[in-house]
């Protein structure tokens, strides 16, 4: 038994408090006794029940990157780890410590779409509706647990590896709350699946999330693309690479380390979600570096770190090493002529409608 399962069971105790808070909260949510409110704009909310590491990001770049070009488009995120407070909106800078690292990816990745973080999600869909009056659309990130909003169209992921059906409520598992909460998606997406998906098996793990009738389940998986320098546009192409070292401060990298070992040899340097990288971290990356055997050998990382890495102290000493971030994409498993982007255009199209019809109604 690891050291952490041991752990996990004697908080037993903490995990049944704790559960039986988030169904009080639930409950008084479902009873009406807790206010949620429904914006007056379409909403997509992407979140999970397990505490990280299902790709909210990917999939919240895959909205944006699918109905953005169609529709003015705007990205509410909590700003996790920024130093700043309140509302913020990017000003142009993509500064993580200003809007978080995942917020300032997306920011530098889509200069059409606004991107705003705040704690309060509805004050901060009220900012972004007061600020930018033509916006239709408002993709929210890690919003599931947010009650208070009630959005347009809920989407849960969970991940293939650690499926929420097999999970249990914190700190005995990872869950933030009951796995009957699963009910409040309209979307449910398993999520890092491999790129060939059994028939057999996506059938079995449809009928482990028990999906309601009013639910429809997805299946993605991530496509790995070009190799970028961190401190400009060179790239790479990893086939070319003899020995890599992989640093990453997100949750789940194993997926990343797998498809880097099948293209070349790799050493890992692993650190915490959201991790802050200080002047011992370069330090440590650079030691690494330096320790892998010569040849063609390059630093990966993944775009989610970038902004963290460029802003981090000592950051220069990376500036002549090669260092490049790594492009992730999300892929869907189409199912027949039933696709996911099919289904989201849809549902976004006729609220967008049904909202200007009800603006309409209002103003007579």
């Amino acid at each position: 038994m690891t050291a952490r399962k041991i752990f996990s069971y004697c908080l037993f105790p903490l995990t049944m408090w704790y559960a039986i808070v988030v169904a009080i909260r639930n409950l008084l949510f479902d009873m009406g006794l807790l206010q949620q409110t429904s914006p007056n704009i379409t909403t997509i909310g992407v979140g999970n029940l397990a505490c990280g590491g299902t790709g909210k990001t990917p999939h919240v770049e895959y909205l944006l990157r699918l109905l953005s070009d169609t529709h003015p488009t705007a990205m509410l995120s909590l700003g996790y780890k920024r130093k700043s407070s309140g509302y913020q909106e990017d000003d142009g800078e993509h500064s993580a410590e200003k809007l978080g690292d995942e917020a300032a990816m997306v920011a530098a990745k889509f200069p059409k779409v606004q991107v705003a973080v705040c704690k309060k999600r509805v004050l901060g869909i009220e900012q972004l509706m007061q600020h930018h009056p033509d916006l239709k659309l408002i993709v929210l990130d890690d919003v599931f647990q947010h009650r208070h909003l009630r959005p347009s169209l809920n989407i849960l992921l969970t991940d293939y590896r650690h499926p929420f059906y097999k999970d249990h409520i914190l700190p005995f598992g990872d869950l933030r709350e009951s796995r009957r909460s699963h009910s409040r998606a309209n979307i449910i997406i398993v999520t890092k699946t491999p790129e060939h998906l059994n028939p057999i098996e996506r059938h079995n793990i449809t009928a482990a999330i028990k999906a309601q009738t009013y639910q429809k389940v997805f299946f993605s998986y991530m496509e790995y693309g070009k190799l970028t320098s961190l401190f400009g546009n060179k790239t790479c192409q990893i086939e070319r690479l003899d020995n890599v070292l992989c640093v990453t401060g997100i949750a789940h990298p194993e997926e990343l380390h797998e498809y880097l070992k099948s293209k070349t040899n790799i050493a890992t340097l692993q650190y915490n979600d959201h991790h802050n990288y200080r002047e011992d971290d370069i330090a440590q990356i650079v030691q690494k570096f330096e320790s892998l055997p010569e040849g063609n050998r390059a630093i990966i990382t993944t775009e989610k770190d970038a902004a963290r890495l460029r802003e981090s102290p000592n950051a220069d000493s990376l500036r002549n090493l090669p260092i490049y971030t790594i492009e992730m994409h999300v892929a869907f498993h189409n199912i027949g002529e039933h696709t996911f982007d099919q289904e989201i255009r849809s549902i976004v199209h006729e609220n967008i409608i049904f909202q200007q019809r009800l603006r309409i109604y209002h103003q007579q």
